[in-house]
């Protein structure tokens, strides 16, 4: 079977598969989930065993630390995974919810109801635990997925995916319902982008190339974000030890992800006091510092930021500082140079508070708390789909309604049309 035979059979199978998990009572699907969650805890030696063989070939190409963090799984990898599939599981269920009714004046009742996608094809590199994840928030809200993740995990994915499915199996559910396709041939995604007959949306992640390689591609619509161009501004009058702190949280704690800061920008009547400060905390963590004119006057043996720096998603100990006059240049460097993606307002003046959260675009806005809660899990949705940027459909991190649409559902008693 040629691989354009072999996807478009996977696609067949999970479209039919979804036809029946859409009408699946929540109870059998919690249930699934639950037993999920166990079986990769029975297994994890036998995850991690297949997790090795991928970090053997990913070091032996030569992939960053950065990738290899997100590739790796261990003990408490696995254990968080599984921890999701049971917050899943204690989620309710959107489907089948009435969002709203009303009476029009012939009498008609006129509401709206959730109901599932359809198949959810996510394309996706190294992050293994994207399988588990995007397995549980796709099952949960009614909807088939096949996944495709990169050839660095290839056999931690179908390792993870063959526990999942399994289960699927024992509670009644189609084992379709979630397919890892089992090729690292880059033409399954080519024939997988094509197949708007059985694919509802695709929801890619990873880096900006293969985003936009995606997007290029697609017959079917895509919910994307293609960078993290995350910032934090330090207000005049903020809490300059809390700024600090979350500072130091949004660059350091994980630098490789999406929602950590790349760009921070500080308020010029603090400027001389705070940045002395954070950055002495920075270094120490090994971080890169990056910097306006007026930023190294203050700090006079950091480089140069450049104008390409204040687009920059670096992904690493690295970080460009800009010192700005006040808020209204806070939020234009943020319209110009961000991504949509998440910024926080460190200050104690809620008036600043209040235009920061209504005049930034982003999908996610904060008020004195770290970049890093922009994330499904840490919001409550359980483990995010992704995180979107666009404003059709969804905007900011996917949880179960952001995989649900509506449809329109009306109660008569012989009305018709004059």
């Amino acid at each position: 079977m040629s691989i354009k035979e072999q996807v478009v059979e996977i696609a067949r199978e999970t479209r039919r598969a979804a036809n029946i998990l859409a009408h699946i009572s929540s109870e059998v699907k919690n249930k699934a989930l639950l037993e999920m969650a166990d079986e990769l805890i029975a297994n994890t030696d036998y995850v991690i065993s297949e997790n090795a063989k991928d970090l053997a070939y990913a070091r032996k190409k030569g992939l960053s630390s950065a990738m290899l963090d997100r590739l790796t799984l261990d003990d408490p990898t696995i254990q968080g995974m599984a921890d999701g599939l049971r917050e899943v599981a204690a989620l309710p269920d959107p489907v089948g919810t009435v969002t709203s009714m009303w009476r029009r004046p012939n009498g008609l009742l006129v509401g709206r109801m959730r109901i599932p996608l359809g198949v959810i094809g996510i394309i996706y590199e190294s992050r293994p635990n994207v399988t588990a994840d995007a397995a549980a928030l796709c099952l949960k809200s009614g909807n088939a997925v096949i996944l495709r993740g990169g050839s660095e995990a290839i056999n931690s994915n179908l390792a993870i995916g063959k526990l999942l499915k399994g289960v699927l199996n024992r509670v009644g559910i189609p084992e379709n319902t979630i397919q890892v396709i089992p090729t690292t041939d880059r033409e399954a995604i080519n024939e997988m982008l094509k197949l708007d007959e059985y694919i509802d949306i695709i929801i890619p992640r990873g880096g900006e190339d293969l985003i936009r390689a995606v997007v290029n591609q697609s017959k079917i619509p895509v919910i994307k974000h293609y960078k993290g161009v995350c910032h934090i501004f330090v207000d005049a009058g903020a809490d300059l030890d809390m700024a600090v702190t979350l500072s130091m949280n949004a660059k350091v704690q994980r630098p490789g992800v999406c929602n950590a800061m790349e760009t921070l920008l500080v308020h010029k009547d603090v400027a001389q006091t705070f940045l002395p400060m954070v950055a002495k905390r920075l270094r120490e963590a090994g971080v890169t510092l990056k910097g306006c004119e007026a930023t190294r006057a203050i700090l006079a043996d950091i480089e140069a930021a450049t104008e390409e720096d204040w687009y920059e998603e670096y992904l690493d100990l690295i970080l460009a500082i800009r010192v700005v006059n006040d808020l209204d240049e806070a939020i234009a460097h943020i319209e110009k140079y961000g991504s949509l993606h998440t910024e926080s307002i460190i200050t104690r003046d809620y008036d600043n508070s209040q235009r920061f959260l209504n005049e930034v675009n982003s999908s996610t806005v904060l008020v004195n708390a770290s970049t890093r809660f922009s994330d499904g899990f840490q919001l409550g949705l359980g483990a995010e789909i992704g995180i979107s940027t666009t404003k059709l459909h969804a905007f900011g991190p996917m949880g179960l309604e952001e995989l649900t649409t509506t449809k329109f559902i009306i109660y008569g008693n012989g009305q018709i049309r004059t």
